[in-house]
């Protein structure tokens, strides 16, 4: 059975409910838009303009919005279009801490940017993770295969002693080019009973 030492978790679409994805399909809604097209663009926009990987402000990113798109709201009524639909899912959370009291190393690492920061001063749930690799922060994206392998060791594990759960297909991918174990995220139920059958690390 492999040893897992650590379990690594995408934040939007796992952790929480996709707010990114919903937000920018009801801001397009709201201006006129196709929104998947427009959800399309955005995903792109944000890694181009450099927002993701903090090399550019979250104003500049909007103010390129507005130009591009024609999009019209304020900075404020735009975010929270997004910031309200990452809503926290407390089955997830409810695992993560059952795999931290078993003594696994539990992580985040998240394509996001300083909205991360500002859902952790509404909900305060980085305190149940070893540690949060963000984006923004680290300044490199899941884009990049390489950080994958970096993660793993700025936690000091092998990539093969790191289970990575995405709901992105592409990002699980990744992650499995460099030696990580990774699943592709479809509900909290079927992520324990992977945990259970290949990993042995959840009973109960």
């Amino acid at each position: 059975m492999t040893e897992i030492r650590a379990v690594l978790f995408d934040f939007g679409g796992v952790l929480a409910e996709e707010g990114f994805r919903e937000g920018l399909k009801a801001i397009a809604r709201k201006n006129g838009l196709e929104p998947e097209e427009f959800y399309n663009f955005v995903t792109e926009y944000i890694f181009e303009c450099g927002y993701l990987t903090g090399q550019t402000t979250e104003e500049t990113f909007w103010q390129g919005l507005r130009e591009k798109k024609g999009v019209k709201g304020t900075d404020e009524e735009l975010r929270s279009e997004i910031l309200d639909r990452f809503v926290l899912r407390e089955e997830i959370l409810q695992l993560v801490k059952e795999l931290k009291t078993k003594g696994l190393t539990v992580a985040i690492l998240s394509d996001q940017t300083n909205w991360l920061d500002e859902l952790e001063k509404r909900h305060h749930f980085f305190h149940l993770f070893d540690h949060v690799f963000n984006s923004y922060h680290i300044k490199r994206s899941k884009r990049e295969v390489q950080l994958f392998r970096d993660v793993a060791s700025w936690m000091g594990l092998k990539p093969g002693q790191v289970l990575f759960v995405d709901d992105s297909p592409q990002n699980v991918q990744r992650a499995t080019e460099v030696g990580m174990k990774a699943v592709v995220f479809n509900g909290v139920d079927e992520l324990r009973g992977v945990l259970l059958k290949n990993y042995g690390q959840v009973r109960g």
